[in-house]
């Protein structure tokens, strides 16, 4: 049995569900916009750090194969015994997955509720990199999902189209990283699709490290400048750093 009670926010009767099932407008509202940013906030910040560290380890690729492969190793037995093989990399996956899960569904939510409110009005005579960065940045997250699976497919599970023809599945005795990486670049599509993933993440950092900045209260004119400028730094980083790999693999100084 249902009933119906006013409320003054919405201007309309909203219907109230069994105890403890959110109503269509308490969906709406609940969570609230601004635990919504600060999941945002919190999320994106862990992903930066990610990518930064994951870009670092990337770079070993100019060490030589060798090298490169122990890296991977080391990833795989981190925290043995303590840890099964790989147990410490899965912690970091599900860490990873919980956190784009959260970061995609409150993305979804603030842009339904922004168009909801906005209705049939548009905002008209925006101009300028930030701008056009902060209209695109569901697309450009988007573009970014889409690169993860395909990035997953193609070096970590070795998933045929999407795996270069020579991928070698990594044991508990050997890795084949390197080789994996390379064979993979030699690809001209994947080379192409990977570098213009890595603008589409600079991008993104730096608009959504600086929405950060704001979401999270920092104040104070210096302060905030310091972490827009620390974030545009970051996202330049990596992406020059990763870009740079393919270019590599391209030119032979990674073969």
């Amino acid at each position: 049995m249902t009933s119906t009670v006013d409320t003054a926010d919405a201007g309309h009767e909203v219907a109230r569900g069994p105890a403890g099932r959110l109503s269509r407008f308490q969906w709406r509202t609940q969570p609230s916009s601004v635990t919504l940013k600060l999941v945002m906030a919190l999320t994106g910040i862990v992903f930066a750090l990610f990518v930064l560290v994951h870009m670092v380890g990337n770079l070993k690729v100019y060490t030589g194969a060798e090298h490169f492969d122990s890296y991977a190793h080391w990833l795989r037995t981190l925290l043995e015994p303590l840890l099964p093989y790989e147990g410490a990399l899965w912690i970091f996956r599900v860490v990873l997955l919980a956190c784009l899960i959260a970061h995609v569904g409150a993305a979804v939510m603030l842009s339904v509720r922004a168009r909801r409110a906005r209705g049939r009005f548009r905002r008209t005579g925006l101009r300028g990199l930030r701008s056009f960065t902060a209209r695109t940045m569901l697309v450009s997250g988007l573009v970014l999902l889409l690169f993860i699976v395909f990035h997953i497919l193609d070096l970590t599970v070795g998933a045929r189209p999407f795996a270069s023809s020579s991928f070698t599945g990594t044991t508990p005795t050997s890795s084949h990283a390197y080789d994996n990486l390379v064979a993979s670049f030699e690809r001209p599509a994947v080379a192409v699709f990977y570098l213009l993933a890595m603008a589409v993440l600079g991008a993104h950092l730096a608009h959504g490290l600086w929405t950060a900045v704001n979401d999270l209260g920092v104040t104070g004119h210096r302060l905030r400048q310091l972490g827009v400028a620390l974030g545009g730094a970051l996202a330049l980083a990596v992406m020059v750093g990763n870009m740079t790999i393919p270019l590599a693999v391209w030119t032979g100084l990674v073969s």
